[in-house]
């Protein structure tokens, strides 16, 4: 933060005491960050750095003149309340809240701390603002996908992995996010002439292995995993079982191929965090998050692992290869 010079007439600054010609020191800020994924998870620590960087190019410099306290719930509903409101009792200045299912428990334990969300689905709905345009309460922020994106990922599906004509959503239905990208993926999913939708349940990890097993027994068949904060958190465990089983995938996320995964299609999330710095800023700074509107993603990206092709025996239209924004090899 750039300090203040105050100039004064030499006159009267001699008599002044030298305490009171003394700069006195900025208040320290504090920011409180609810996260979604362990703290030291991979994507974590790309997401936390992001949101460094954007403080710092803004004049924030943690330790200095803000201090950063983060918790992190993992899915866990009870992990959530519980965070939440340590959060709230170390009266920080703004929150941010990463993933939709963070948003709900804070909301809980204050109505007056300001939060700036990252990675939400429909915030409309859920109640969380007013309108995108004019929040109108304490919250606001950055949405990371619109329903309608859901219909991307079996025409993607579709073009990587022809012969598909079976597929098992991977959704939380717990989240009436995971519904509504359920039926957008059903509804296109029809026009491509795919016989079976099949819903499978992320919330228990046993479940989800044997599901994806039972499916795995019939032939054609392809996975598309949704945005949901428990398949992120058991990623590890899907791209397994995608290998493990034979079958083509389509995640949300690009770290989901980083880490092993076919093809993804979906926002830049790093880049959310990166922008909600400069929301977090303008907050510190006195603006209000009933003024701040809700902002869309600025871009969607494709990303593809020809490993991943290639141990699935899959052959990439060239159309997909000159198309795609990233190719891991």
């Amino acid at each position: 933060m750039r300090r203040r010079t105050f100039i004064a007439g030499l006159g009267s600054a001699a008599a002044w005491p030298v305490v009171a010609r003394a700069q006195q020191p900025a208040r320290m800020r504090r920011i409180g960050v609810l996260m979604n994924l362990a703290t030291d998870d991979p994507e974590s620590l790309t997401r936390i750095a992001a949101f460094h960087q954007g403080l710092q190019e803004v004049g924030w410099n943690i330790g200095r003149n803000v201090q950063i306290d983060y918790r992190s719930g993992l899915g866990d509903a009870d992990r959530y309340r519980r965070y939440a409101a340590e959060l709230v009792a170390l009266a920080p200045d703004v929150i941010l809240a990463t993933g939709g299912t963070t948003v709900k428990p804070l909301l809980q334990a204050t109505r007056t701390v300001p939060i700036v969300f990252v990675q939400m689905i429909d915030p409309v709905g859920q109640g969380y603002v007013a309108s995108l345009e004019r929040p109108g309460g304490s919250v606001t922020g950055f949405m990371i996908v619109e329903f309608s994106i859901s219909g991307k990922w079996p025409e993607l599906l579709k073009q990587i992995a022809p012969s598909v004509t079976r597929v098992a959503v991977l959704r939380d239905p717990a989240l009436g996010s995971g519904t509504s990208q359920f039926a957008v993926i059903q509804a296109v999913a029809a026009s491509l002439r795919m016989e079976e939708v099949t819903p499978v349940d992320v919330r228990d990890v046993g479940e989800t292995e044997r599901a994806v097993a039972a499916f795995a027994r019939g032939s054609n068949g392809g996975l598309i995993v949704t945005t949901s904060t428990l398949a992120q958190v058991h990623r590890e465990l899907i791209i397994t079982l995608a290998a493990r089983h034979r079958l083509p995938a389509v995640y949300p996320f690009r770290y989901f191929v980083t880490g092993g995964g076919l093809i993804s299609y979906g926002p830049d999330t790093i880049d959310q965090y990166r922008r909600a710095a400069g929301y977090v800023d303008r907050i510190l700074k006195g603006e209000k998050p009933a003024d701040l509107p809700v902002q869309m993603p600025t871009k969607y990206v494709t990303v593809l692992n020809l490993k991943t092709a290639k141990a699935l025996g899959l052959t990439i239209p060239e159309t997909l290869l000159a198309t795609a924004d990233e190719v891991i090899q």
